[in-house]
């Protein structure tokens, strides 16, 4: 279990980072106007990330050569049922066109000929397409004779049937190939680039000058020099605006409707980068990656093959990992089951800490404050009283060993984090989980999330009871921004797994401090 006492001394060793003069020329990055401009706004329910556009078209291509190819092969045998052998074939020969559609897809997807490129090319897809149906029909002439002897597909039928398939596949997709680059070049999307300034200059200018990409570059994030790059940057790139800050960036997405990210370090390079790259994937951005040596590692994050390149520049697909639905199904499962175990179980030691808590303090056994949950939806959270406050105070003061306000009572729960046990209730309800970030006051989250870039990010997951921070000693008086970094970590690496382990380890420290006495 957790405190959520903190200090304000150490809520962050980074501090706000410097605001440099951001240049509007092209794009105008306003200033939120209002009385709530100097809040930091609640985290955003991420659209979801379009990763597949453009795919259908390209399974219909597939899936039609498939079947053709496969109605020319079948055709003869159908019209002159003596060549079948068999009477019993005739209904499978019928039927192979679409039996045959399915794993053609399949294996043109193991490929990886379905994830977005910016410049896609037939003729460079031509030999994994070639690959995939030797594959395909070597294996169904296989199948054929293993249940049908007389059912043999000869060394010319399959010849035949692999180079008239990849034929008409490479067709195909070269025509659907050839529409994406026509409405690219009509329809761009905002593209915001990511990097030192000389670096995401040229990529931009790239760009600008190649709008069969599809990519309207609106602005530089900048993410400072490396590597003894200047900070000036010319051509298209230098007539653009420079955003400095995470707020510029964020805001710049939301203004000019980015649908793209181009970054020109990997998103591991610093800590930095890395929260750029769950701000835009939380906004529904595609993510790419223009590295001249092709050979970055991405941490968190799948590089998906073959190479492509953007004039150029070696260019990969950003593609966060896959969100498993299923597991995130289980693991809301879990939650209510073992909730309400633990709350049975628990239900004598929460009656005796009511009972204290009632004796030493006096009425309102049960505390209620509001916090904020998952994509910034305030809730009301549960726990036994531990300090006498009034609900201002609470929500805008901090707790800290030795505080005044608290009872011996409530340094006992605090101390055994026995105060948090109507957090079940609060699992139970669906407002939290058992593992997960930490929840915070609006307040708070409001003066953190405009301190720390990446600490509005840890919303994208249900806060939780226990998590990484927590059992790696980050509660009570300790860095928030320390926090956000292991919360953020969570939520990019989660499994369910990973939770169980956060589960026991949560157990094993809250049973030592039982045992020590402490």
């Amino acid at each position: 279990m957790t405190m959520d006492s903190a200090h304000a001394p150490h809520s962050g060793r980074g501090g706000t980072q410097p605001a440099t003069a951001v240049r509007r020329s092209v794009t105008a990055i306003h200033p939120p106007r209002g009385p709530q401009a100097d809040q930091a706004r609640p985290a955003v329910r991420p659209h979801r990330v379009r990763r597949h556009d453009g795919v259908a078209p390209l399974l219909t291509a597939d899936a039609l050569a498939a079947v053709l190819t496969a109605a020319a092969v079948t055709g003869p045998l159908l019209a002159d049922p003596g060549a079948a052998g068999s009477v019993q074939v005739l209904p499978v020969l019928q039927a192979l066109p679409l039996l045959l559609a399915l794993p053609a897809v399949a294996l043109t997807a193991q490929a990886g000929l379905y994830r977005p490129r910016l410049a896609p090319s037939a003729l460079l897809e031509l030999p994994a397409l070639a690959g995939r149906a030797a594959v395909l029909w070597c294996s169904a002439a296989a199948v054929l004779a293993a249940a049908w002897a007389e059912a043999v597909l000869g060394w010319s039928v399959l010849l035949t049937a692999v180079c008239l398939q990849t034929v008409l596949a490479c067709a195909g997709r070269g025509f659907v190939h050839r529409l994406r680059r026509r409405r690219a070049v009509h329809r761009p999307s905002s593209t915001l680039v990511v990097g030192p300034a000389a670096g995401a200059g040229a990529v931009a200018a790239a760009l600008h000058g190649r709008p069969e990409y599809g990519l309207a570059p609106v602005g530089l994030a900048e993410t400072g020099p490396s590597d003894g790059e200047a900070g000036g940057a010319g051509g298209a790139g230098g007539a653009l605006p420079r955003l400095a800050t995470h707020e510029d960036i964020r805001r710049a997405v939301i203004q000019n409707a980015v649908r793209h990210a181009v970054f020109t370090r990997p998103p591991e390079a610093d800590e930095r980068t890395a929260s750029l790259v769950r701000l835009f994937h939380d906004h529904g951005c595609r993510l790419w990656l223009a590295d001249p040596a092709g050979t970055a590692k991405i941490t968190g994050m799948r590089v998906a093959q073959p190479a492509d390149q953007l004039w150029g520049y070696a260019v990969q697909p950003l593609l966060p990992r896959p969100a498993r639905a299923p597991e995130r199904l289980v693991k809301r499962a879990i939650d209510t089951t073992l909730a309400a175990l633990a709350l049975i179980a628990a239900a004598p030691v929460m009656g005796l800490c009511a009972l204290a808590v009632r004796l030493s303090d006096g009425p309102g056994v049960i505390f209620r404050q509001e916090r904020v949950g998952l994509y910034g939806r305030p809730f009301t959270l549960l726990k036994f009283r531990t300090l006498r406050a009034d609900e201002h105070e609470s929500a805008t003061r901090w707790t800290v060993a030795g505080d005044n306000r608290m009872s011996p009572v409530g340094s006992f729960l605090r101390k055994s984090s026995l105060d948090e046990l109507p957090q079940l209730w609060n699992v139970v309800r669906g407002d939290m989980s058992l593992v997960g970030p930490r929840p915070e006051r609006p307040f708070f989250v409001a003066k953190f999330s405009s301190l720390h870039p990446g600490y509005e990010a840890r919303h994208r997951m249900p806060v939780g009871i226990t998590g990484l921070a927590q059992i790696n000693g980050l509660r009570g008086d300790t860095s928030i921004e320390d926090r956000a970094r292991f919360d953020n970590h969570y939520i990019d690496t989660w499994s369910l797994w990973q939770d169980l382990w956060i589960l026991a380890r949560t157990a094993a420290s809250f049973f030592r401090f039982r045992l020590g006495g402490s």
